[in-house]
């Protein structure tokens, strides 16, 4: 039977039958017990499914994986200790030293150094468009060793909309897959698999949880993407595992079966099975807290390009706003809660209205139940110069604030009282 988002929420995942916990059990162990040797030999040769070491597989984190791949419409999804790891692997799990992808300019700053810093010292080299240049100098950008192309739904913290299927398409016209991380959307505001995305990423430690109580991450395969000789970690044998090749072992669902049985086995960013059941949770009221968030961003939003203080609003459900015509083509039913906007004044303003405010809190997180706010420029891209920002999508005077599910007057009353005492 085909179950609508609403009702995945609750029951995707896990199954219970006679006799067996309504509640998805916290599986704290970190291996399984077999009967005989030959058991746990075909486990470790793929040639037989089963749970026998936590880091590659666990029965909460699997529940959980399903329920999340359920949600996004793929062929396999596994779990990460962070949003952070799920992208590295998401792009690790195809690219090696001297290959090539290519991403967004204007995405999340920790993946923006991921990709740029981190990934080039493996020997991975990166190229940042900006998704709004048109299509001859974005298509520029490939090379022969070109193996992906990533992008936010959302940018974070921008808030700046993906042209998903356009780039889907140029994506595929290069023979490679587009990745997308849909964090700040999530499944029930946009799927991007049903515009052509090959592969979805998620920080679950936002939305997904809603709650600030665990980090991790999501990778979701959608298994429409032909793995050919361009990606040979899925096309030839690996002899790690005696010479089995993961697409003609797996088909559709070769991409998932490597990231786990290779890269989880050798660098092992697994979830706690108790950060599992915690996101669990969370997704089980994702779909009542997302319209929510959307409602009050919306309010706050039109509030503030009222604002006389307030030099500028990036929020795609404004008709003003640049992307909208996008958000309602991808998102119909609303974006998220997360808004960028600038104040009139320099950077000790935004500062200061943010050490002004109440209950709206100053934190590094974002996408949580509770309304919070964040400099970028003075926290999490304190590292880049001011133009390094601009080149980044960033603006320096750009104040992220992420709308809470709390009354809407008692949030709009909080700014206020803080732009007043500046």
């Amino acid at each position: 039977m085909k179950k609508n988002l609403e009702t995945l929420c609750i029951h995707g995942g896990w199954h219970p039958t006679k006799g067996e916990p309504q509640q998805l059990p916290i599986y704290q162990s970190t291996t399984f017990r077999y009967e005989t040797s030959e058991q746990m030999a075909k486990l470790f040769d793929l040639e037989e499914a089963g749970y026998f070491y936590t880091r590659l597989q666990n029965p909460t984190n699997d529940a959980v994986a399903a329920k999340i791949n359920a949600l996004e419409g793929g062929v396999g999804c596994v779990l990460t200790s962070s949003g952070q790891a799920a992208n590295f692997y998401a792009v690790f799990n195809i690219c090696q030293a001297g290959d090539h992808f290519i991403t967004s300019n204007n995405i999340y700053g920790g993946t923006y150094n991921l990709f740029g810093v981190t990934m080039k010292k493996l020997g991975i080299e990166c190229t940042f468009v900006d998704p709004d240049w048109d299509d001859e100098r974005i298509e520029a950008a490939f090379r022969p060793n070109t193996k992906c192309f990533f992008g936010e739904t959302i940018s974070n913290p921008g808030g700046n909309v993906f042209d998903i299927e356009r780039f889907a398409k140029m994506a595929h016209k290069h023979g490679v897959p587009l990745i997308v991380d849909n964090t700040f959307a999530t499944p029930i505001n946009c799927r991007p698999i049903e515009w052509g995305c090959d592969i979805v990423t998620h920080s679950t430690t936002k939305y997904m949880d809603g709650h600030a109580t665990q980090v991790g991450g999501a990778i979701i395969d959608s298994g429409n993407f032909e793995w050919d000789e361009k990606f040979p970690g899925l096309t030839t044998p690996d002899e790690s595992y005696h010479g089995l090749t993961y697409t003609k072992k797996f088909g559709r669902a070769a991409y998932a079966t490597k990231l786990v049985s290779q890269l989880m086995r050798d660098l092992g960013s697994i979830p706690a099975p108790q950060n599992s059941f915690l996101l669990n949770l969370g997704l089980e009221t994702l779909h009542l807290r997302m319209p929510r968030h959307c409602e009050n961003a919306q309010r706050v939003a039109e509030w503030l390009e009222k604002n006389p203080r307030v030099a500028w609003v990036n929020y795609c459900g404004l008709p003003s706003n640049k992307y909208y015509a996008l958000a309602k083509k991808y998102m119909p039913n609303g974006s998220c809660g997360v808004i960028a906007f600038g104040l009139k004044g320099t950077r000790e303003d935004a500062i200061k209205f943010m050490d002004n405010l109440d209950f709206v809190s100053i934190v590094t997180h974002v996408a949580d139940a509770r309304t919070c706010v964040l400099h970028p420029a003075s926290h999490t891209h304190r590292q880049l110069s001011d133009e390094q920002l601009r080149e980044a999508g960033v603006a320096p005077d750009l104040i992220r604030l992420s709308v809470g599910i709390e009354n809407v007057e008692d949030i709009i009353a909080d700014l206020q009282q803080a732009m007043d005492k500046m």
